[in-house]
C-alpha cells in the first residue's frame, strides 16, 4: 500500500517525534575518518595544537559529520512510520551549525517527521534531526528532504537484486506497512535551547574588511572513485547500493553508480571552510540537489567547486556565500548558500 499525501494517514503522521535510543559519542578517530572520507584536511580535524588554537576544545568535526548520527537516528522514522515507499532520494538539505561538533562530544539526537507535500506529482517528506550536546544545549539543527519512491517507479528487479547485496541487518526495499501497529508520539516540552557559542566566539577567518561582495572563491576540482564511494558509505553508515552497484543503479533508472548526496555537500563545504580558514565559520549550509554526479568504474568522477560572495552585513560580519558544484559540466546543486561568519 502506498501512503501519499492524498491519504489522510500519512498526513496524521506530521509531528512524529522521538529520541534516538542511544546517545553517540564523537570519537577523535571517527572524526578524522570522517574528514578523509570527505577529503578535508584543514588541520583544524586532524591536529589537535590547531583546533586549540582556534579555540575549540579539540579536533573539530566536518560540518556535515552530523550525518552519521543522523543516519542511524532516521531509520526507525524511515521503516515504521513514512511507510509505503519503497526507496528514498534526497533532494534537499539544511545544516544549521549553532557550534561546531568536537570530539568528546556526546549527542542526542531528536528525530521529527516535520513536512510531507506534494510537488509536481511527487511526496516530498522533510525530516528534522536535532542534536543536543552533554550540557543540553541544541549545537546542530539538521533538515532532510527526501522524495518517496514507490514500486511502480523502478524495476521490479531492484528489490531481488538488493537483497542479495545489502548488509545482513539493513532492509530498505519493499517494507511492510505497520499501521495497524503505529502509535504516533510527539514532543511534550520545547527543545532545548539553542548553543549560542557558534554565534559569539571569535572566528578566526578572512578578515570582513578585506572582502567585497562579487569576490570569488578559489575554484577547486574533487576526484571520486568507486573506492572513495564505498569508503564513505562505510565511514557515514549510508550503505544505499546506488552509490557502489552500477547495475542496481541502472535497476533503478541512472546511468551508473553516483556520488552520495552527502558526500557532495561534504566536499563542497570543505573547500568553503578552507578557503575561509575556519571549520566553524560557517553558520549554515542549505543545498538543493538537481542531478547526480556520476561515478564511472573505469575513469571515476570529477566534481568542480566554486562560488562567490553574494551578500555582506557589516552589523554582524557576516556573508552569504554561493557555491557551485558542477559534475560532467552539468550543476549538480541546484541552489547552495551558505551563512559564513568573518572576522
Amino acid at each position: 500500500m502506498t501512503t501519499t499525501p492524498d491519504d489522510p494517514a500519512i498526513l496524521e503522521r506530521v509531528g512524529h517525534y522521538y529520541e534516538a535510543a542511544t546517545p553517540y559519542e564523537v570519537g577523535r578517530e571517527k572524526v578524522r575518518e570522517y574528514a578523509r572520507a570527505v577529503q578535508d584536511y584543514h588541520p583544524a580535524h586532524w591536529e589537535e595544537s590547531t583546533a586549540l588554537r582556534l579555540g575549540y576544545s579539540g579536533l573539530v568535526a566536518p560540518l556535515t559529520f552530523t550525518s552519521i548520527p543522523a543516519m542511524a537516528a532516521n531509520r526507525a522514522l524511515l521503516e515504521t512510520v513514512v511507510v509505503g515507499y519503497d526507496t528514498y532520494v534526497q533532494t534537499e538539505q539544511v545544516f544549521e551549525q549553532h557550534r561546531p561538533i568536537v570530539e568528546g562530544d556526546v549527542l542526542r539526537t531528536d528525530v521529527e517527521l516535520s513536512a510531507v507535500r506534494r510537488v509536481a506529482g511527487k511526496d516530498m517528506i522533510t525530516i528534522t534531526n536535532t542534536f543536543v550536546d552533554q550540557a543540553g544545549e541544541t549545537v546542530h539543527t539538521m533538515h532532510t528532504t527526501v522524495v518517496g519512491v514507490t514500486g511502480d517507479e523502478v524495476d521490479p528487479a531492484i528489490t531481488e537484486a538488493v537483497d542479495k547485496v545489502m548488509m545482513h541487518d539493513v532492509a530498505m526495499l519493499a517494507l511492510d506497512d505497520p499501521s495497524s501497529s503505529y502509535t504516533k508520539t510527539v514532543r511534550e516540552a520545547q527543545a532545548p535551547p539553542r548553543s549560542a557559542t557558534g554565534e559569539t566566539r571569535r572566528v578566526d577567518s578572512l578578515n570582513f574588511d578585506d572582502l567585497s561582495v562579487g569576490d570569488q572563491l578559489p575554484v577547486v576540482t574533487r576526484k571520486l572513485t568507486r573506492g572513495d564511494l564505498v569508503n564513505y558509505a562505510g565511514v557515514s553508515g549510508d550503505a544505499n547500493p546506488i552509490h557502489w552497484d552500477e547495475g542496481i543503479a541502472q535497476l533503478a533508472g541512472l546511468p551508473d553508480v553516483i556520488a552520495h548526496g552527502m558526500l557532495t555537500m561534504g566536499l563542497g563545504v570543505g573547500t568553503v571552510s578552507d578557503w575561509s580558514g575556519d571549520p566553524g565559520a560557517v553558520l549554515k549550509y542549505s543545498v538543493r540537489l538537481s542531478s547526480p554526479a556520476v561515478v564511472s568504474a573505469a575513469g571515476g568522477g570529477e566534481i568542480e567547486y566554486s562560488g562567490r560572495i553574494k551578500s555582506l552585513d557589516p552589523d554582524t560580519r557576516s556573508g552569504v556565500v554561493i557555491l557551485v558544484a558542477k559534475s560532467e559540466g552539468k550543476k549538480i546543486f541546484g541552489m547552495a548558500t551558505l551563512h559564513v561568519r568573518f572576522s
